[in-house]
């Protein structure tokens, strides 16, 4: 009888570890990365991951999520002797009609100045992987926002989502592998700022034009650009302001 009771106790233990223990991770052809022999694409319609968030402070922001809940978890840190974020995150990118990005944001309305030096640890990782400065209606996916983004490979763009669920639209700019990227929010119009040898900010092409409720979410962020692979930013040297003309 003992021993009965031992086997079935047993097999309930394994049952339940294979309930717990995730299945390898799958994914889908449409969020591969581009390379010679393939080309992403925008994700299926109504495709959509419910972003994963910690209300937890970090550094001068309230708290940080996983947008679209990108399929390996991110995480964030803060240095506070040298006032350094670094953001740890997978995801297949912040671009089409959906994002999946590590975000560390504060909730703020009215106009805003956000600016911060950026640099990728890692000088071989994939060429299109992003560092981000964002400003999004909400935590959702799909959110209407507009950011500035680095790429790895040095380009450099001012990119908005009209409405929420929308493909995103951009402006490029010519400069290439800057250290200082900004974004202001001057009522509903949003600008891009550059410093690439220490100068002083100054804006680069027009302003997009956006409306968003507040309170509005406002942030740095990063995605490696491979839905399954972990890179990392570091971002230092934040200026957040609720004005605009604090770009520094």
């Amino acid at each position: 009888m003992k021993l009965l009771l031992l086997l079935a106790v047993c097999a309930l233990s394994q049952m339940a570890i294979a309930q717990t223990t995730p299945s390898k991770v799958e994914v889908p052809d449409w969020a591969l990365p581009g390379s010679a022999t393939h080309q992403q694409v925008p994700p299926p319609a109504n495709f959509h991951r419910d972003t994963r968030t910690d209300n937890t402070p970090i550094g001068i922001f309230k708290g940080q999520s996983d947008i679209g809940a990108a399929v390996v978890p991110g995480s964030s840190s803060y240095n506070k002797s040298t006032k350094q974020y670094t953001i740890n995150s997978a995801g297949y990118n912040v671009w089409y009609t959906r994002d999946e990005f590590r975000y560390l944001w504060k909730k703020m309305s009215g106009d805003v100045s956000l600016a911060a030096d950026i640099n990728f640890p890692d000088k071989d990782g994939y060429f299109d992987r992003k560092a981000v400065l964002v400003i999004r209606q909400s935590l959702e996916d799909d959110s209407k926002e507009a950011m500035v983004a680095l790429h790895g490979g040095g380009l450099i763009h001012l990119a908005y989502r009209p409405e929420k669920g929308e493909s995103m639209k951009e402006m490029r700019v010519e400069p290439k592998g800057t250290l200082r990227l900004g974004i202001e929010k001057t009522g509903d119009d949003f600008t891009i700022y550059l410093s690439q040898a220490g100068e002083p900010m100054k804006m680069y092409g027009q302003p997009v034009h956006l409306h968003l409720d507040g309170p509005f979410y406002v942030g740095i962020g990063f995605c490696s650009h491979i839905p399954d692979k972990v890179d990392a930013t570091v971002l230092s040297n934040v200026v957040l302001e609720n004005a605009s003309g604090k770009m520094k």
